[in-house]
């Protein structure tokens, strides 16, 4: 398979990238229980051998660490990479909508023109570079309207510090404010097996104005890797310890669908985990799925992904199987 076969435009923006990109929100650690930095740096550069381009990363993951250790990891193949990172959540200031607390200290969802500005120079120092591929707005600020970020964004672009223009976290009524603009390339929204809310309500209105799609957790946060079994346990600050989506009757009812899924990964020479990224892929207006990976063994099976090339009669097999082992999953 040629090296551009499995790449997609962002939106209208004439970038390209791998379908299947590597998300680095465990890599920061935050409400992942800590991150090893050397293995995290060697798994981003392993996705990157391994033909994934695009990389998602974001301030907020580990306030600052897994930016720099993607702009560790790419540093002399920043080339090779499409480069995803996103603003809006801010701790150099109080405007805005607090959101959460950080280590005893308040984040706040803020979007205005001036922490936009201030933002993306942090963001390119840490990741050492002069652009940013994809800028994506981490969540929606109900205090600044969404055209006047959008305004400071388009000057970002136009001022070639930003290729294109992304919305994260959006409702139905904050993606037609963004589509309004005329400017927004693509949203990034949760969406796997395990969560498919969105197939009713934005991605028909993305299919309609050319609105590309990036699904985050497409693993479910390690659930559909098939790897989290009833005897898993999660410690430190990380949020599935106490998640009701990691409950041992979802982890039973994931486990049912990996032996659903089994033959057809074995026909590929498959693991299940592959097969759940290559349908991700395949589903109708999801254009890119953002998996995360923390060693070089799970970057290279997350990349494997690509080579799958499932019958639109196992796509079907496979929807079947998620409709009657997940319908019920718990929240």
């Amino acid at each position: 398979m040629s090296p551009d076969a499995n790449k997609r435009e962002i939106g209208a923006s004439g970038i390209k990238a791998s379908a299947i990109g590597l998300g680095t929100w465990a890599i920061g650690g935050w409400m992942w229980g800590g991150t090893e930095e050397s293995e995290s740096i060697a798994a981003i550069q392993a996705s990157i051998d391994a033909g994934i381009t695009l990389i998602d990363t974001a301030p907020a993951y580990g306030q600052g660490l897994a930016e720099e250790l993607v702009g560790r990891a790419i540093k002399g193949r920043r080339d090779k990479v499409v480069l995803a990172t996103k603003c809006g959540l801010v701790w150099h200031t109080t405007k805005g909508h607090h959101f959460f607390d950080y280590d005893g200290k308040p984040v706040h969802r803020y979007l205005g023109r001036d922490a936009i500005f201030y933002e993306v120079e942090q963001s390119l120092r840490r990741l050492g570079t002069d652009h940013i591929d994809h800028y994506i707005t981490h969540w929606q600020d109900p205090t600044t309207p969404i055209a006047e970020t959008m305004d400071a964004l388009v000057e970002l672009k136009q001022q070639g510090k930003i290729g294109s223009i992304g919305a994260s976290n959006v409702s139905e009524a904050d993606l037609k404010a963004y589509i309004a603009t005329d400017a927004l390339d693509a949203i990034q929204e949760e969406y796997s097996m395990a969560r498919r809310g969105i197939e009713s309500t934005l991605l028909p209105l993305c299919r309609e104005n050319n609105v590309s799609v990036l699904s985050y957790s497409s693993l479910s946060r390690g659930l559909l890797t098939g790897k989290v079994g009833a005897d898993r346990e999660f410690s430190g600050d990380d949020q599935r310890r106490t998640d009701p989506h990691f409950s041992l009757g979802n982890r039973e009812k994931v486990g049912r669908l990996m032996a659903d899924i089994a033959p057809i990964a074995a026909a590929h020479g498959a693991t299940p985990s592959q097969v759940v990224i290559a349908w991700t892929i395949r589903q109708p207006g999801i254009t890119f799925a953002l998996c995360g990976a923390r060693n070089v063994s799970q970057a290279r099976e997350n990349a494997g992904a690509a080579e799958i090339d499932l019958s639109p009669d196992e796509i079907t097999t496979i929807s079947e199987a998620v409709t009657r082992q997940l319908v019920q999953l718990d929240a």
